[in-house]
Order: structure tokens, then C-alpha cells, then sequence
């Protein structure tokens, strides 16, 4: 019955019963797990890009403050 309500809400059962503060979309999930099923290398390159973009968001949010 939880799986289906959570079907319904678009939201896995982890966020629904509280067990999680993020909730992804559909769009990105799907984005992980593409992700997920690259090589080691190629996912260690993404995670890297992620990461410099992250860092630079960050940088320039915290000279803007």
C-alpha cells in the first residue's frame, strides 16, 4: 500500500516515510543511474566536473555574501 501511495506522490518510500530530507525527480534519478552504470573512470570523471562546478557555485556565492 506504501509503495503504491509513493507511486502515486512520485516520491520513493524513504522520503515518504520521513527517512530522507532529499527527494530526487525522475529526471535526475534517471540521470544517476545512467551514471552508475559507466565505467569507473568515466563515473570518476563526471564526479569530478560535478565537483568543480559545485566548488565554483560555492565560491562565488560565498564572495557575493
Amino acid at each position: 500500500m506504501a509503495s503504491k501511495i509513493a507511486d502515486v506522490l512520485e516520491v520513493s518510500l524513504d522520503f515518504l516515510l520521513g527517512k530522507t530530507s532529499v527527494e530526487l525527480d525522475k529526471k535526475t534519478l534517471k540521470r544517476l543511474q545512467d551514471v552508475q552504470k559507466l565505467n569507473e573512470a568515466d563515473k570518476a570523471h563526471v564526479f569530478e566536473m560535478v565537483d568543480a562546478f559545485l566548488r565554483d557555485r560555492k565560491m562565488k556565492k560565498a564572495y557575493s555574501e
